[in-house]
């Protein structure tokens, strides 16, 4: 069974710092493309970053280019996300996903994880 755990949110101000974590287990991990998701509050889910299984990155949105790095340890099944520079629009529950559907900007199929809170905020 496919089992994803976020961490590292938390409160930032703008401008400032952090770096998400995904703990993933129950499924061959070095195989596997991963995909870091967000939704804002009231704003549909929106794709970020994927990462392929060896670890080159495939895609960042536009929106956080530049500005986020996506990155993975297959030694210790884990995805990371470091962010630089964030904006009070980068305010959002950050999802780490394997083979993740999004259909109009809801969560359709694939393995999330519970998600963790971002707020950027002075």
């Amino acid at each position: 069974q496919v089992h994803l755990v976020e961490s590292g949110g938390g409160l930032v101000q703008p401008g400032g710092s952090l770096t998400l974590a995904c703990a993933a287990s129950g499924f061959t991990f070095n195989n596997a493309d991963m995909t870091w998701l967000r939704q804002a509050p009231g704003k549909a889910l929106e794709r970020i970053a994927d990462i392929l299984s060896g670890g080159g990155s495939l895609y960042y949105v536009d929106s956080v280019k530049g500005r986020f790095t996506v990155s993975r340890d297959n030694a210790k099944n884990m995805v990371y996300l470091q962010m630089k520079d964030l904006k009070p629009e980068d305010t959002a529950v950050y999802y780490c996903a394997k083979d993740p559907t999004v259909i109009g900007g809801r969560r359709l199929g694939g393995s999330w994880g519970q998600g963790t809170q971002v707020t950027v905020s002075a």
